[in-house]
C-alpha cells in the first residue's frame, strides 16, 4: 500500500529583512536593506502509512508549521519531494484538500457569530457533499461529539473545549482521509484534553483516519500516537516508537499537591526528603510540589504513601516537552562528537 505521507530531503528557506538600528543604520536600510536567509526545514525525511498515528514534535521555531503547510499546499517547498496520498500538495491542492482536514488549535474556522450548525452547512456545499449522505454524517458527528446542546449557539459563546469539539467535527464532515492537527489541546483545562484525546482515538481506530499531530503537550503525545518525529531546526533528531520515548526519556513526573486547609497538623516531610527518587522542589502554605524519578520510584508507591495525606487536589504532570527535546538533541550532538572523534582516531 503506497505511504499516505511521503517527504524527502524536503527544505523551504526564508528571506527576511534585518532590522538595523541607529541613524546611519536606518538610512541605508532604505537603499540597501540588509536580508538574511532562514533555513526552517532542511533535509527533512519522513514516511506514514496509512491509519498510522504520528506526532512531529520540537521547539518553536523548529519547522513543524512549516512543513504542514507544505503537505497541505500552503507553501512551496525550497527543494526537496513531497507526496500526500500520492498527490504533490502545491501542485494540486483542490484535489487534496477533498481528501485532507487541518485542525489549528489556535485558528478557527467556524464563523464567529454563527452558530457552529450553520457553518457546518456552508462546508458541506464547500466540499460538495450531496444532501442524504451530509445529513447522515452531521447526525453522527452531533452524536459522537455529544454537541446537540452546543449546535445552535454562537460560536463566539461557546467555551474554549466546546469550540475544539465543534472544530474537529467540522473538519470531518468531508471524511477525510489524513488529519492534520497542529496544537489542538492547546489551552484547554483537563477534562476538555481529555475528550479531545479520546474523539481523535476513536476516529483513528474505528474509520482509519492517518494522524499527524504536532504539540508542544507530552499528554498528548503519549496518549494520542504510537510514533514521534522529534525536529530541530528543521532536521530530525529522533524517530522512533513513543514507548521508546517514554522509556528514554519520560522517566520523570511532576506532582503538584494543594493541603485541605482545616487541617491543623501538616504532614511530615523529612520522611520525604531521605526517600531515593522523590525530590520535594517546593513547600509553601498548602502547597507542596514533588519530583519523582520513574527509574527509581514507582508511581504506586508515591501515590499509596501521599494516598494518607489530607489532599484537597492533586495533578501529575509531565516534565516540559521543550526539556525532554533538549534532552535528545543533546543526545544526539553528543553521539554525533563521539562518532566523529572514533573516525578520528
Amino acid at each position: 500500500m503506497p505511504a499516505a505521507v511521503q517527504i524527502t530531503d524536503l527544505c523551504k528557506s526564508f528571506t527576511r529583512r534585518v532590522h538595523q538600528t541607529g541613524a546611519a543604520g536606518k538610512f541605508r536600510a532604505l537603499f540597501r536593506p540588509r536580508q538574511e536567509t532562514v533555513h526552517a526545514v532542511r533535509g527533512l525525511n519522513l514516511e506514514m502509512q496509512v491509519g498510522e498515528s504520528l506526532a512531529l514534535v520540537g521547539p518553536n521555531g523548529a519547522g513543524k508549521s512549516t512543513t504542514i503547510k507544505i503537505l497541505t499546499g500552503i507553501l512551496h517547498p525550497t527543494s526537496g519531494d513531497a507526496r500526500v496520498l500520492g498527490l504533490v500538495p502545491w501542485r494540486q491542492r483542490t484535489r487534496l484538500a477533498m481528501n485532507i482536514a487541518t485542525v489549528f488549535g489556535q485558528r478557527s474556522q467556524l464563523w464567529f457569530h454563527l452558530p457552529a450548525g450553520e457553518t457546518f452547512d456552508l462546508l458541506a456545499r464547500i466540499y460538495e457533499i450531496p444532501s442524504a449522505e451530509y445529513r447522515a454524517r452531521r447526525r453522527e458527528m452531533i452524536r459522537r461529539f455529544e454537541l446537540e446542546p452546543l449546535i445552535g449557539t454562537a460560536v463566539r459563546k461557546l467555551s474554549l473545549g466546546e469550540r475544539m469539539r465543534c472544530e474537529i467535527a467540522a473538519s470531518l464532515l468531508h471524511r477525510p482521509r489524513i488529519l492534520f492537527l497542529d496544537e489542538p489541546t492547546i489551552g484547554l483545562d483537563v477534562v476538555a484534553k481529555q475528550e479531545i484525546r479520546s474523539f481523535i482515538r476513536t476516529l483513528n481506530r474505528d474509520e482509519e483516519v492517518t494522524v499527524l499531530l504536532t504539540s508542544h503537550d507530552a499528554g498528548d503525545i503519549e496518549h494520542l500516537c504510537k510514533r514521534v518525529i522529534i525536529i530541530n531546526h528543521g532536521v530530525s533528531v529522533f524517530d522512533d516508537r513513543v514507548s521508546t520515548l517514554k522509556r528514554r526519556y519520560l522517566d520523570r513526573k511532576v506532582i503538584s499537591l494543594r493541603l485541605l486547609e482545616e487541617t491543623a497538623d501538616r504532614p511530615d516531610l523529612s520522611a520525604l526528603r531521605d526517600w531515593p527518587g522523590v525530590t520535594i522542589l517546593t513547600a509553601r502554605n498548602f502547597g507542596i510540589k514533588l519530583e519523582i524519578d520513574t527509574e527509581v520510584r514507582t508511581m504506586a508507591e508515591v501515590m499509596a504513601r501521599l494516598g494518607e495525606w489530607p489532599l484537597a487536589d492533586i495533578t501529575i504532570e509531565d516534565p516540559p516537552m521543550e526539556e525532554i527535546i533538549s534532552a535528545i538533541y543533546k543526545s544526539a550532538q553528543s553521539a554525533s562528537r563521539t562518532a566523529s572523534g572514533g573516525e578520528a582516531t
